[in-house]
């Protein structure tokens, strides 16, 4: 059975911008959408009160609008809605579970202030274990015709098996959008603390560390070359720091791609390139969980 393009709408412009992205997504990949509204009643502390019944009726509606919106623009999308009577983060953790992405709105306004992440937002990109890709209402197609957006940028960090998750959305989403990937890796110079000369030695004799890195970088994407031939792979390597390197690289991109580690058991969290890129990135941004 097809794993459903998940969007979770709150009614606010950046969901209703990112279930518009997610139903492009799920048509372009053939895939079912599912339209997410989690729904919980709680006091409202106004001049005047509105009732759970009132609330109820009132989130009601606005998950069946935006719904026939989306079947009006897109009358050949397999679109579902669901008002599950749960805590939103709750419920968007759980439809995630069987999602091939889970997509959510943040509101932002340019790359320079960056998004603006709410609590919801921040608990589920942090506990998801699938995709989740942050679309913010600035980034409509719409709005900027003119810049081209023809690259998905992958970060990537962590070039073992246990990055694979992030090649293998990188990839998948170049191929269904016939977009090319470019595969960005940051280095450093070694610090004192964890210089060693056999560190040294190996960098020399591989022709540097930049070559060294390179070389790294052009074996791990040997065989997702091999499973997309149809996608065009640019290898940028570059000094600096990861976030910034990934940021510079950003200037085409579709789609940015970042990964995020998680330590079942022991919790998980953003890392500082994630918050970075989801900050400050100029196109929707896909955190993906590894090992």
């Amino acid at each position: 059975m097809p794993r459903p393009v998940v969007a979770g709408l709150d009614g606010t412009r950046a969901s209703f911008a990112a279930a518009d992205w997610a139903a492009r997504e799920a048509l372009q990949r053939e895939l079912p959408m599912t339209l997410v509204h989690a729904w919980s009643w709680e006091p409202v502390d106004l001049p005047v009160t509105r009732d759970e019944e009132t609330q109820r009726e009132a989130a009601r509606r606005m998950l069946h609008e935006a719904a026939a919106g989306l079947e009006e623009r897109y009358p050949d999308l397999d679109l579902t809605a669901e008002q599950p009577p749960a805590p939103a983060v709750a419920a968007l953790l759980e439809r995630s579970e069987d999602a091939e992405m889970l997509v959510l709105g943040t509101r932002g306004y340019g790359p320079l202030v960056g998004f603006l992440l709410g609590s919801v937002g921040l608990q589920v990109l942090g506990r998801a274990g699938g995709p989740v890709v942050m679309v913010r209402a600035a980034e409509d197609e719409s709005d900027r015709p003119e810049r081209r957006r023809d690259e998905v940028v992958a970060g990537l960090h962590q070039l073992t098996a246990g990055g694979e998750p992030v090649f293998a959305f990188a990839f998948a989403h170049a191929a269904a959008h016939g977009m090319r990937l470019r595969a960005v890796r940051a280095w450093s110079l070694p610090t004192v603390f964890n210089y060693s000369p056999a560190a040294m030695k190996l960098a020399d004799e591989s022709g540097g560390i930049e070559a060294h890195e390179k070389k790294l970088l052009h074996e791990a994407l040997k065989p997702w070359r091999e499973r997309y031939p149809e996608v065009e792979v640019v290898e940028h390597v570059d000094i600096g720091a990861a976030a910034e390197v990934l940021l510079t690289a950003s200037a085409r991109a579709g789609l940015m791609v970042v990964g995020r580690r998680g330590n079942p058991g022991r919790g998980r969290h953003l890392g500082p390139v994630a918050h970075a890129t989801l900050h400050h990135a100029g196109c929707p941004v896909a955190v993906v969980a590894h090992d």
